[in-house]
C-alpha cells in the first residue's frame, strides 16, 4: 500500500504549497507601509527566531540558531544563501512593483538548473528543461511590457534573490537527510545586524509603527517558517532544479494577491507571461506525478 509520503505526487506538492505560503508575505510586506525594507527584514526577522527557538525549547532541542554557524560549511553556505534571497526579495518588494518583483524572482529555475548540474550533477531531464524553457518564455513576455515601471535597483534586488535562492535549493539538496531547520534562525540573525547597521547609518529608528512589526512577525514566524519547512521537506525526493519550478506558484500568485488586496492592476503582458509560467509549472508537476523523474540521491558538499 502506498503511503501519502511515498506519492510521487507529494513532494512537488510539498513545493508548491511552500510557493504558496510564500506568496503572502509579499503582500504582508507591501500593507507595512511606514517602514524600509531594512526595518521589516530585521523584525521579519525576529519572528523567525522567536517561533524556532521556542520549539526548541519546548523540545528540549539545541538551539537552532546556535546550530546554523556551528554545523559545518554547506549549513553556512545555504544561510548565506537564504540570506541573500531574502533580502534581495523583500527589498524588491518595497521598490518595485509586485509583479516585476515575482516575476524577475522566477528566473530562480535557470540558476537552480545551471547550479544543480554543475554543484550536484543532476541529471537535467526533457521534462524540466522543457518547463524552464516555457517558465522563461513567460518572463521574457512579462518583462518586455512591465519592466519600464519598476526601479532599476528594486529589479536587481529581485534577480539577486533569485541567485541566493537558487543556491539554498541547491545546498539543501545536497544532503536530502539533514535538518536545515537552523538556516531560518541563522539567516534571521545575520540579518538583524546587518539591517539594524544599515537603518542607524541612515540614522532611522529601529522601532517602526507597531502596525509594521505586527506585519513583520506574522511574516516570519508564520509565512517564512511554514513554507521553508514545507520546501526543505520537498527536497528528500524532488531534485534541485525541478524545486525550483515548482516553488514558482510564489512568483504566479504574488500579483493576484497584489491586485485583489492592494488593487494593484497588472498589464496584458504580466497576465499573459503569468499564465504561460503557471502552466509550466502545473504541467510538470502533473507529468512528475504521473511519471516520476528518475534521480540519484546527490553527493555531499564539503563541510
Amino acid at each position: 500500500m502506498t503511503t501519502r509520503s511515498s506519492h510521487p505526487a507529494f513532494g512537488p506538492a510539498l513545493a508548491l504549497g511552500a510557493g504558496a505560503i510564500w506568496s503572502f508575505g509579499a503582500i504582508l510586506a507591501r500593507l507595512a507601509d511606514k517602514s524600509d525594507a531594512f526595518q521589516y527584514l530585521a523584525w521579519r526577522s525576529v519572528g523567525i527566531i522567536v517561533v524556532l527557538e521556542t520549539w526548541s525549547l519546548l523540545n528540549r532541542q539545541p538551539h537552532r540558531t546556535v546550530q546554523a554557524f556551528t554545523s559545518g560549511r554547506r549549513m553556512l553556505i545555504a544561510t548565506v544563501m537564504l540570506l541573500l534571497a531574502s533580502l534581495g526579495f523583500v527589498y524588491a518588494i518595497k521598490t518595485t512593483t509586485a509583479a516585476n518583483a515575482a516575476f524577475l524572482g522566477s528566473t530562480t529555475p535557470l540558476f537552480g538548473a545551471l547550479a544543480a548540474k554543475l554543484v550536484l550533477h543532476e541529471r537535467l531531464t526533457r521534462r524540466t528543461l522543457v518547463a524552464i524553457a516555457i517558465a522563461f518564455g513567460g518572463l521574457i513576455v512579462m518583462v518586455a511590457g512591465d519592466l519600464e515601471v519598476g526601479s532599476i535597483v528594486g529589479d536587481l534586488a529581485a534577480l539577486m534573490a533569485a541567485i541566493g535562492f537558487a543556491g539554498y535549493t541547491v545546498a539543501v539538496r545536497s544532503d536530502p537527510t539533514r535538518d536545515w531547520s537552523p538556516v531560518m534562525p541563522g539567516y534571521g540573525l545575520m540579518l538583524i545586524v546587518f539591517c539594524s547597521i544599515v537603518t542607524l547609518a541612515r540614522q532611522k529608528t529601529l522601532v517602526p509603527p507597531t502596525h509594521d512589526i505586527g506585519l513583520a512577525l506574522l511574516h516570519g514566524g508564520v509565512i517564512i517558517v511554514g513554507g521553508t519547512l514545507l520546501y526543505n521537506a520537498a527536497s528528500h525526493n524532488v531534485p534541485a532544479a525541478a524545486m525550483t519550478v515548482f516553488a514558482q506558484s510564489e512568483m504566479v500568485l504574488v500579483p493576484i494577491w497584489a491586485y485583489l488586496v492592494l488593487s494593484e492592476t497588472s498589464s496584458r503582458s504580466t497576465v499573459i507571461g503569468g499564465s504561460i509560467i503557471f502552466a509550466a509549472v502545473l504541467g510538470k508537476a502533473l507529468l512528475d506525478a504521473r511519471a516520476p523523474e528518475p534521480h540519484q540521491v546527490p553527493p555531499a558538499l564539503p563541510g
